[in-house]
């Protein structure tokens, strides 16, 4: 048994047939999905996911979408922390990869985000793209209460880092990439307690995906994700899943409680 921590089922990709991906991933032995939202237009339909199919959910607002994000969202965040019980705030965080985000309004946002994490008491789910340092410190200034850092793919130094600070690390489709060496190697060294499994569905495809054209991810792919990380590691994939599966809900208390 297995969890996709971090997976996008509410994407309008799915639209056309989430209830066979919701099915594929439960055949597959995927037993629960963590749905982060990324809008706050979007905070309804993610929660939808939990309703219908019985998916855990965070809420926050992601940086690629700044243009989408109101000052007045951020109370909205806030009110629906307290009303809808996610397990995390998330997707949050910064993103200096994509060209013509305002890196001052991304810090703000995710600073405002990190707040409300502290006052409800939740960890967070970030996204480190070209900023896991930047991420690290404004983590290090409000001291939330850890979380998962998503598709890590960083440093020795700087996962160490994450996990000083309680979190623990996403690998998914980039992890099954022959060439993905400095992350295949993170895979293979760091403490197998510091790693959760992701899809990040519908996009980071793993390799038997890549095409061309690149084929749509989805949650039924974590198993054989589970089995690279196995082959790195040189373990079984039952100690790999159950290892992944207590360290998903180490991070995410809430989740643990909810699938005991």
């Amino acid at each position: 048994m297995l969890i996709d921590s971090h997976c996008h089922l509410d994407a309008s990709e799915f639209d056309a047939d989430r209830d066979q991906v919701s099915q594929r991933a439960r055949a597959a032995g995927v037993m629960q999905l963590v749905v982060p939202a990324i809008t706050a237009a979007t905070f309804d339909l993610t929660l939808a996911m939990r309703e219908r199919y019985g998916c855990a959910v965070a809420l926050g607002l992601h940086p690629i979408y700044l243009a989408e994000h109101r000052d007045q969202h951020l109370a909205q965040l806030d009110d629906a922390l307290s009303r809808h019980a996610p397990v995390a705030v998330g997707e949050i965080g910064l993103d200096f990869f994509v060209p013509g985000l305002d890196a001052a309004r991304q810090v703000a946002l995710f600073e405002a985000q990190l707040k409300l994490a502290r006052e409800h008491d939740l960890p967070v789910i970030v996204h480190i793209r070209r900023s896991q340092d930047q991420v690290l410190k404004y983590l290090r200034k409000w001291r939330v209460r850890g979380g998962i850092a998503h598709a890590f793919n960083g440093s020795r130094q700087q996962a160490d880092e994450f996990l000083k600070l309680g979190f623990k690390l996403g690998f998914g489709g980039a992890m099954t990439y022959s060439g993905s060496q400095r992350i295949r190697r993170l895979a293979a060294e760091l403490p197998l307690e510091a790693i959760v499994l992701e899809t990040d569905s519908p996009d980071i495809a793993p390799a038997w995906l890549a095409g061309p054209p690149p084929q749509r991810n989805e949650p039924a792919e974590l198993p054989r994700i589970a089995a690279v990380l196995a082959e790195l590691r040189g373990l079984g994939v039952d100690e790999v899943a159950a290892a992944t599966v207590a360290n998903t809900h180490a991070a995410l208390p809430a989740l643990a409680r909810i699938d005991s």
